[in-house]
């Protein structure tokens, strides 16, 4: 994958990487040079940071935010179904009122609930790697990634199993709202899965008010009756935001964990030999090749940073692949290696106020599912060509053929 390095463009000798140019990816070379050479790099779309210890401390200053409706702007959208989404998005709001509603769906993710979860997690894992098992090929995404983490949700929420055929295809699309700049169809695919899983959440929660349950879905309905602060519109942007959070990210990441085991198929065996090491696998496959390897900011206040004058407004990318492959960070960086502890947190989750309510469920996703195949089938192999999701954005590949032993 091409990567432009240009360090005579900007003032100062700062390195240019071109995010926008066909095959650009994070895990290249040439962006371990920019990095070598600068904290930070010029692109087209902003100020990229590039390694691990400015990264980590930007995303917990309280002079940047997500600023969601600059974002829009920035992207074009002024209006309609993304923008009256992704605006009052739960991540765009800060203090007492995030606070407000981050509390309504944290107790889905306690200790006690994923714990809970788990027996379904590792049997739905087992079942799909029983029938890879059986067959020795798959497009993978279709027969595995996909069918994990949208049973997990749908458990959460609700959603029945005969939906989620036409639910998948919302949840995947809708996760291409970060990669709006790229445009083609993101766009008009993005406006198609929001309709769409609107309407479906608006009948489900009909459905619950007049016929609770014991999911997640129907205790977000009965605080909405009970607190007159809490909109119907605040919940179902919560519920589709959850289902793009738990889905897309999530298959993202388990494809992203074959294509990384593809290339280092010792490892896998490994694996397969020691599944006790799957905690460290979820890790190192998080860190090697994430399925959120960018994370924006935007400058809420002019200030200046190591030096560097930073005005009000101004857009940063943290790029959470290169930092995460920063020697400075980890030892062996460059190397992926299931065995070597890492102690520095990853960053695609975000941190501070805004890390990620769900990390927990799809560590506990993965851990279940990468054993469960591990042990039942030899080292993964790309059975043929495939293409990757723009590398600004939730980022894996489109599909995913693979072949075993």
């Amino acid at each position: 994958m091409p990567t432009t390095v240009d360090c005579g463009s900007p003032p100062g000798g700062v390195p240019f990487l071109d995010v926008a140019a066909p095959g650009f990816g994070f895990g290249t070379p040439e962006v371990a040079e920019a990095q070598a050479e600068n904290w930070y790099a010029e692109s087209p779309v902003g100020l990229l940071v590039l390694r691990y210890a400015e990264a980590h401390a930007l995303l917990r200053d309280q002079r940047l935010d997500h600023n969601g409706k600059r974002f829009m702007e920035m992207n074009g959208v002024t209006g309609g179904p993304i923008h009256d989404w992704f605006v009052p998005m739960i991540m765009n709001h800060d203090g007492a009122h995030h606070r407000r509603l981050r509390g309504l769906v944290s107790k889905a993710f306690t200790p006690k609930v994923i714990a809970g979860l788990r027996p379904f997690i590792r049997a739905e894992a087992r079942q799909l790697a029983e029938r890879l098992a059986s067959r020795g090929e798959c497009e993978f995404i279709e027969d595995f990634a996909n069918p994990l983490p949208l049973a997990v949700m749908s458990e959460m929420l609700g959603v029945p199993p005969a939906d989620h055929g036409v639910f998948h295809t919302w949840t995947s699309d809708i996760g291409l709202v970060f990669s709006l700049a790229h445009g083609g169809d993101v766009v008009a695919r993005v406006e198609s899965a929001l309709v769409g899983l609107n309407g479906y959440i608006d009948a489900l929660m009909a459905r619950r008010r007049s016929a609770p349950d014991g999911d997640l879905l129907s205790a977000l309905v009965a605080a909405q009756r009970d607190d007159p602060l809490i909109s119907t519109d605040e919940v179902r942007n919560l519920i589709v935001t959850m289902v793009f959070a738990a889905h897309d990210t999530t298959r993202h990441q388990l494809a992203n964990a074959m294509v990384a085991f593809a290339g280092h198929p010792e490892q896998w065996r490994l694996l397969g030999s020691r599944p006790e090491l799957a905690d460290q696998a979820v890790t190192e496959v998080m860190r090697w090749l994430p399925s959120s390897p960018t994370i924006y900011r935007f400058a809420a206040e002019d200030f200046e940073y190591q030096g560097l004058p930073i005005p009000k407004d101004t857009f940063l990318t943290m790029c959470v692949t290169a930092a995460q492959r920063d020697p400075r960070a980890f030892r062996d960086a460059a190397a992926f290696d299931i065995t070597i502890p890492r102690e520095a947190p990853l960053l695609q989750f975000g941190a501070g106020p805004h890390h990620c309510l769900g990390v927990a469920l799809a560590k506990a996703e993965l851990a279940e599912a990468l054993p469960a195949l591990a042990t039942r089938l030899d080292a993964p192999a790309v059975d043929g060509p495939f293409t990757w999701r723009p590398p600004i954005g939730i980022h894996g590949p489109n599909t995913l053929p693979l072949r075993f032993g």
